[in-house]
């Protein structure tokens, strides 16, 4: 950071005018100003006054941001790329690639626009943990004595870190952290677990229950994702009943809304895909996944009717980043048998659902990864469950795509965009 030089706050706590990107992988060190001497940038500030112990607070602030409007891009994407999500418009023809499950490396918007734009992922999860890993440099520069809460400031740092490295595992096949070599999921999962780590152990000192037990939570699902199992049960044993920690959004800017309802509800980009229409549990109306048919055709031409979902309200709905149930549904994953059984009817009697009964092993299994389907919908999960199990894609690869053109690819994982393998010279050799 050199003093004198514009710095672009992170995240929605400030707008500033004419930045543009480099690095991926130093998405957020790398901007640069454009014609500085003719536009007035009246919310950017000098380098000189985000340096110090002062300045701590409001770069971790703005990395919890970062990753809120990240996570929202990552619902989007994940769910346009699974059966959760279908494009429904005209005007952004990459992201028929998601919905198509043709994934290009060489996609721009996918691998370089920002978290309010309509296909941007990496750039917006690399920009969401390098934030907090800068504040996190920035702590472990001064003291406590220096920096009033420092130990719960580290917590939460580290906490939204690691549940950035925790999108990026799940949802690309490779990555790069800070233009270093290509890692693969497991490598940057097996980063967020230690940061999570980091985490728990600071909020423990600290005495900040809730990034504790969001920490623990986002740990437990680092764990299940390596399939350590034992060590994952012992952490989502340790989160208490109840619990939810949401990112928090706002209809004040585009940075700052909830992005499914926007993209689902407010502008009808897309639908609801059929295997979330009319959820149904023994004939019983499943209210976790609650979608209806808005009765207007899609703007791509009037192919399809909308299907929305109610299950985010408005444009400053709140999204759990980590929760109660989730933990639960990890250990029913993890033990099976009557343990599972009985943590599904807890959740059923909470929605109000008919129970379930079963000794078979096989099909408790089954009706746990259900739960997680129907339980975690648009929450940005049900792409990994999809790796994890190789679930069938639907529709089957080769299906035509109708009239947009191509037919439905293979996808699951993301794979390096190239203007990270171009641009990070540890992968470009440059």
């Amino acid at each position: 950071m050199k003093h004198g030089r514009p710095l672009e706050i992170p995240a929605r706590l400030v707008r500033t005018a004419g930045t543009c990107v480099g690095v991926i992988g130093l998405a957020a060190t790398t901007g640069c100003i454009n014609d500085l001497l003719n536009v007035e940038t009246p919310t950017s500030v000098l380098a000189d006054s985000l340096t110090g112990p002062a300045s701590v607070p409001l770069l971790v602030a703005g990395a919890v941001a970062d990753f809120e409007c990240a996570l929202g891009a990552h619902i989007y994407v994940t769910g346009l790329l699974t059966d959760e999500l279908m494009d429904t418009q005209l005007q952004g023809a990459e992201s028929f690639n998601y919905d198509r499950r043709t994934v290009s490396p060489a996609g721009k918007e996918y691998a370089t626009q920002p978290c309010d734009f309509f296909g941007g992922i990496y750039q917006p999860i690399s920009t969401a943990r390098w934030s907090a890993d800068n504040a996190l440099k920035q702590l472990d520069a001064y003291s406590d004595a220096e920096i009033t809460g420092r130990t719960a400031l580290i917590a939460k740092a580290a906490a939204y870190s690691a549940y950035s490295l925790v999108l990026l595992g799940e949802a690309f096949c490779t990555a790069a952290i800070d233009a270093g070599p290509e890692l693969t999921s497991a490598q940057v999962l097996a980063l967020a677990e230690t940061k999570f780590t980091r985490a728990i152990d600071a909020a423990t000192t600290a005495g900040t229950t809730d990034i504790r037990n969001m920490a623990l939570v986002g740990r437990a699902r680092a764990r299940r994702d390596l399939k350590k199992t034992a060590e994952a049960v012992q952490d989502a044993q340790s989160v208490p009943a109840g619990f939810v920690k949401n990112a928090t959004y706002s209809a004040a800017a585009s940075r700052a809304f909830n992005r499914v309802y926007q993209m689902n509800v407010r502008d009808l980009r897309v639908s609801i895909d059929a295997p979330f229409r009319g959820v149904t549990y023994q004939g019983t109306p499943d209210p976790r996944v609650p979608v209806v048919n808005s009765g207007v055709q899609s703007g791509d031409g009037g192919q399809y009717t909308v299907w929305i979902t109610t299950k985010y309200k408005s444009l400053s709905d709140p999204i759990p980043i980590a929760r109660w149930a989730e933990v639960q549904l990890i250990i029913a994953e993890a033990l099976g048998g009557q343990t599972a059984v009985n943590i599904i009817n807890a959740l059923h009697a909470a929605a109000g659902l008919p129970s379930f009964s079963s000794s078979d092993p096989v099909e408790i299994a089954n009706q746990v990864l259900e739960e997680r389907r129907r339980e975690l919908f648009l929450e940005g999960q049900h792409l990994f469950d999809t790796i994890l199990y190789n679930l069938p894609l639907i529709p089957p690869p080769g299906t035509s795509y109708g009239f947009k053109g191509g037919s439905y690819g293979s996808t699951r994982c993301m794979p390096l965009p190239d203007a990270e393998r171009d641009n990070n010279p540890t992968l470009s050799g440059r």
